[in-house]
């Protein structure tokens, strides 16, 4: 298609024709391989592996989504049939260091990962101005040991030198964002034994809490119903979260890993040369989405900067900014590492070894 034919099809989508199908992208069809089924999200960095447009050498494809929530009991306390599926980094790191959990192992692709400066919601009528001034005050939060909540507080007291005893811990009953994210799953709500943590009152869920200010502040991966909503006592501690985790990343390179992918050991037993296709996979669907962002990105996307962001994204944190494969990672996953065991969560400091399967440690993007 040359740029003319281009612009004239971008002009009749905007227009809300329908194009002929020959314009339109069609999956490529599955080939007869060895039958694999996987889940997740469909993000847009995965969303080439979903409809077909990439596939897995020598397999044959079936995608299930789900939520994360559901992802996890899955593995943990459900059927786990899947062959291979997205899942909660530290749930995961949890269940094989509190309960010698070793159905599934990692490989190192990281379908989510988002900073957490944003996820710090306060009450603005607490005297709350700094992270600072957290310390001494009452904290919610819908799933204690999930793996945004144990990194905000890995990075508070890393950061802002404030440890998770130096403030009151509140677990809500229900979590409002139960039906976007799935119900919490067991390793989503550990309590440490050295740490008090209180359950909120009956009936109400985080936002609530925050809302009707029983808690001073709400520790929480998803926007709370209040804030979403425009409660005028409810603001983010860091309004300005961009530029607060640009300097993060520039200060310490951590991009922080929220999801992996985990894939059974049986599975990998039997067809060793499964883990590298599935990475590579993974990978070459991510630089679909790369190219989609550099290409078109700004017609079909709504925001009307996005240009702009995809390269100054680029400048500060490389080309390749949401790497796959262990040493791009390694800082961040050894920062979570640490977090979680120091936070009394994980019995044992993990390490990089011990949850990803070893034919991937070496594993690198083309």
């Amino acid at each position: 298609m040359n740029r003319r034919q281009l612009f004239k099809y971008i002009g009749m989508i905007s227009a809300g024709a329908v194009l002929p199908s020959a314009t339109i992208a069609q999956p490529i069809t599955r080939g007869k391989g060895l039958p694999l089924t996987i889940a997740g999200y469909d993000y847009d960095r995965v969303a080439a592996l979903v409809d077909g447009r990439v596939g897995v050498r020598d397999c044959d494809l079936t995608f299930e989504k789900g939520n994360i929530g559901d992802l996890n009991t899955h593995v943990f306390s459900g059927p786990a049939m899947r062959h291979a599926t997205e899942i909660g980094l530290h749930p995961f790191m949890l269940a094989y260091a509190n309960g010698n959990f070793r159905d599934y192992t990692l490989l190192p692709v990281f379908p989510l990962r988002i900073f957490r400066h944003k996820s710090i919601f306060i009450r603005t009528d607490r005297g709350i101005n700094r992270p600072e001034d957290l310390k001494g005050k009452k904290v919610a939060t819908p799933g204690f040991s999930s793996t945004s909540i144990t990194w905000i507080r890995g990075i508070l007291q890393h950061e802002y030198g404030i440890k998770p005893t130096d403030v009151e811990w509140f677990v809500s009953e229900t979590d409002s964002s139960a039906a976007d994210v799935g119900e919490r799953s067991e390793h989503e709500i550990m309590i440490p034994k050295n740490l008090k943590v209180q359950k909120g009152p009956k009936g109400k869920d985080e936002s609530d809490m925050l809302a009707d200010g029983d808690v001073d502040a709400l520790f929480h991966a998803a926007e709370p119903r209040c804030y979403l909503e425009g409660n005028p006592k409810v603001s983010r501690l860091f309004p300005e979260f961009r530029s607060v985790e640009q300097a993060y990343y520039r200060k310490t390179g951590i991009f922080p890993i929220m999801h992996a992918v985990a894939m059974r050991r049986e599975t990998i037993e039997t067809y060793p040369w499964l883990p590298s296709a599935l990475f590579d996979a993974y990978s070459e669907a991510k630089q679909h989405a790369y190219r989609q962002i550099q290409t078109l990105g700004w017609a079909f996307n709504s925001l009307p900067w996005l240009t702009q962001e995809m390269e100054d994204t680029r400048k500060l944190m490389g080309e390749n900014f949401w790497p796959y494969g262990i040493e791009p990672n390694r800082s961040s996953l050894e920062a979570l590492f640490q977090y979680s065991h120091e936070q009394g969560l994980a019995s044992q400091l993990l390490k990089v070894e011990d949850l990803f399967h070893t034919s991937t440690l070496e594993l690198t993007e083309a």
